[in-house]
């Protein structure tokens, strides 16, 4: 540290910016404490005299106030708004060049600015008296002639008058305060100002000049310590600069992904380790990940950038899944058709992908009031255009409104009609069919699947290029370079996106030729390059297997969401109804052309039934009705009605005698009835006559007294 000067660190950090960076720094004042250790960044640090410190970056947190008349300090954040005013220097300068070397860089900006003489001056013919004020108009600089500064001198009267004055002229000169005012962050932007003493322009906050100084957090690495420390300026430590005697010593260089990327090509592979490990809610979920921990190794092949592509299982009662693919995917794929709940996602697939031909799956009724046409499952449709369409629900009875609609083709299906004879109808029937053109409101509820007509085999890289995204599909071969895909087994997956990532690939070192994918851009962890040998003969580098597919987490799709388009338009609002007119609208029990046509043909086939039918009545014929009920006065208990017995008279129809009961013998004789039981019936018509029930009658009333 021969010939080098001990500065204290806030004194050094703020001579310095980015541009001469990195500067090594050596600690000459002892061991710095701070409570017991200085914790930094999580790890105990001390700095002890001799430590090494080789200053890597340095970023502006705050601006320390000095009174200079009672040493009373306070720090000011860098965005302050306030303004400060130079406070003239007491000390007398020699010449005018020192006065002007001390203003701001960027002196033109800065004119004009006034001083004093304390002593006679004489400039050819003119001569100024002592104490007179000379404000500085510019510089004027001529080749081969000294510099002179252009002044502006007043006399009585308000008279004035100009005069060049050369820069090497000797005197006494004193610097008057200036009206103009300055933001921190132009003080701290000027060298020349931060060595200035300001005021505030705002006296109630101090009126005492002051010495603004900037606090910086400083970036840097020690010998022999693999991490990047962070702490601030304002540490009580005194350093020295030795950049030019340290220039063969090896500090560990910790580096960014990102950092990364900007090395040579040369540099790889390279054998590096983990300095710091990625941050605790990590963005992907896949086996090597949990690997990278600090200390570890892991061998980088190369840089590079890799089209991927976003994938997401579709939502069911397991969680849903999402997957970050490489174009390099080896398995094959078959598109899926989409389902669209609206028909304003069915304008936005149409935008994407025009021609876009759908199927209806969900009945849908007619609301004339409201422009909803109606829709019977397995109706296909093919979207024309968007267009506007008038509606008769205006806000005033008797006003159209006019909404956003999509112009749609019905497709009829072909029928397979069993006559012959009306070929040329039908076929006139369905041209006609087939050109009618109806509209659906972008505000309309419907479920609609996408008709696809394509069977073909692709691969990842080439749905890209042929469809737009989003897309559906299904693995149906998969990767055999994986050892587990985990595509497979999928009903259906949706290609969310597509993006060009800038990727390192690495392995790790036990396992060299089993390669993956580091997306640099969604991964945090710093790294450093060390000398250790490739884990393979120098002449024999192995053939690597990348694994083309990894899970990622649900933040990263989200991340991703947010990093697309967000700008899109939501869903148009339904139109607003008549409020005078209370009642619902009503739907027409006009159903489609189709609905209609298969209804009818229904209700033909109804009204004629078949033979089977025929045969599955009794006997052909047509029942006899049931006798009418016995006409019972209101003081009479209603009859009861016979017990039936599986004995052969039954056969007869007639009705047994109540055996629990003594009858007379008048009763005895009278017969029950006469009329026979129809046996090809299914119900047992009995009659009963007067008799009979004046007997029940009698038989309750015994029971009762019994």
């Amino acid at each position: 540290m021969a010939g080098s000067t001990a500065l204290p660190l806030q004194q050094l950090i703020a001579s310095l910016d980015n541009t001469c960076l990195p500067k090594v720094l050596q600690v000459c004042s002892g061991v710095y404490f701070q409570g017991s250790i200085y914790e930094i960044s999580g790890s105990e640090v001390c700095f002890s005299t001799g430590d090494l410190i080789k200053v890597i970056g340095i970023e502006l947190l705050s601006v320390s106030c000095e009174d200079v008349i009672n040493n009373d300090k306070f720090e000011l954040p860098i965005n302050h708004t306030g303004l400060f005013k130079v406070v003239p220097e007491d000390m007398p300068y020699s010449t005018v060049e020192e006065m002007v070397s001390l203003r701001p860089v960027g002196l033109e900006s800065c004119l004009p600015f006034t001083f004093t003489s304390h002593s006679k001056m004489t400039f050819g013919n003119f001569t100024l008296g002592v104490g007179k004020a000379l404000t500085v108009l510019s510089i004027e600089r001529r080749e081969g002639e000294e510099d002179q500064v252009r002044c502006l001198v007043r006399g009585q009267q308000e008279a004035s008058a100009e005069v060049c004055i050369p820069l090497s002229s000797r005197g006494e000169f004193y610097e008057c305060e200036s009206e103009e005012c300055f933001t921190l962050q132009e003080i701290m932007s000027s060298s020349c100002l931060r060595s200035r003493r300001f005021r505030f322009i705002n006296t109630t906050k101090s009126a005492q000049p002051f010495i603004l100084t900037p606090i910086y957090q400083v970036h840097a690495i020690m010998h022999l310590r693999k991490n990047v420390l962070r702490f601030p300026s304002s540490l009580e430590v005194d350093v020295v600069d030795v950049t030019e005697a340290c220039k063969d010593v090896n500090f560990v260089t910790p580096l960014s992904l990102t950092e990364v990327l900007s090395q040579p090509d040369e540099s790889f592979p390279a054998v590096v380790e983990i300095l710091e490990g990625p941050e605790t809610r990590p963005l992907f979920k896949c086996s090597w990940l949990a690997e990278l921990t600090k200390n570890e190794q892991l061998v980088f092949h190369k840089k590079g950038t890799s089209a991927m592509v976003l994938l997401s299982s579709l939502k069911s009662r397991k969680a849903q899944q999402y997957f970050l693919a490489s174009q390099q995917y080896g398995g094959r794929f078959r598109r899926r058709p989409r389902e669209f709940n609206s028909v304003f996602e069915l304008y936005v697939a149409a935008v994407q992908a025009p021609g876009l031909t759908v199927s209806v799956t969900r009945n849908c009724e007619e609301v004339e009031e409201e422009g909803l046409p109606g829709l019977s499952v397995g109706e296909q449709l093919k979207v024309v255009r968007w267009d506007m369409m008038e509606l008769p629900c205006g806000i005033s009875e008797g006003q159209k409104q006019s909404v956003e609609a999509l112009l749609c083709q019905r497709l009829q299906e072909e029928d397979d009609g069993d006559d012959d004879d009306d070929d040329d109808d039908e076929e006139e029937v369905k041209q006609e069919n087939e050109m009618e053109e109806i509209f659906l409101p972008l505000h309309m509820q419907g479920h609609f699947m996408e008709v696809l007509t394509d069977n073909k085999k692709y691969r990842l890289k080439d749905m890209g290029k042929e469809f737009n995204l989003p897309l559906d599909i299904k693995v149906v071969s998969r990767d055999t370079e994986l050892e587990t895909d985990p595509l497979v087994g999928f009903s259906c997956l949706r290609i969310e996106g597509a993006m060009l990532e800038p990727t390192i690939q690495a392995s790790f070192p036990h396992r060299p030729d089993h390669c993956f994918e580091i997306p640099t851009q969604w991964l945090s962890m710093s790294v450093s390059f060390t000398k250790e040998p490739l884990p393979w003969p120098s002449d024999r580098p192995p053939k690597c297997r990348v694994d083309s597919v990894t899970e990622v987490t649900d933040a990263f799709f989200y991340e991703f969401r947010k990093q697309g388009n967000s700008d899109e338009a939501p869903p148009p609002r339904p139109p607003k109804r008549n409020l005078s007119s209370s009642d619902p609208p009503k739907k027409s029990s006009k159903p489609s052309k189709k609905a209609s046509k298969s209804k009818s043909k229904h209700q033909q086939d109804k009204s004629v039934p078949t033979k089977e039918l025929a045969s599955l009545t009794l006997n052909n014929k047509r029942r006899p009705p049931a006798p009418p009920p016995p006409v019972i006065s209101d003081d009479q208990p209603p009859p009861v009605a016979p017990r039936k017995y599986s004995s052969p008279e039954m056969t007869t129809g007639k009705a047994q005698p109540n055996t629990y009961v003594k009858m007379n013998d008048s009763m005895k004789k009278a017969p029950v009835s006469n009329v026979e039981a129809d046996v090809d019936s299914d119900h047992d018509y009995e009659t009963v006559d007067d008799n009979l029930a004046t007997m029940v009658k009698k038989a309750q009333e015994n029971v009762m007294f019994y």
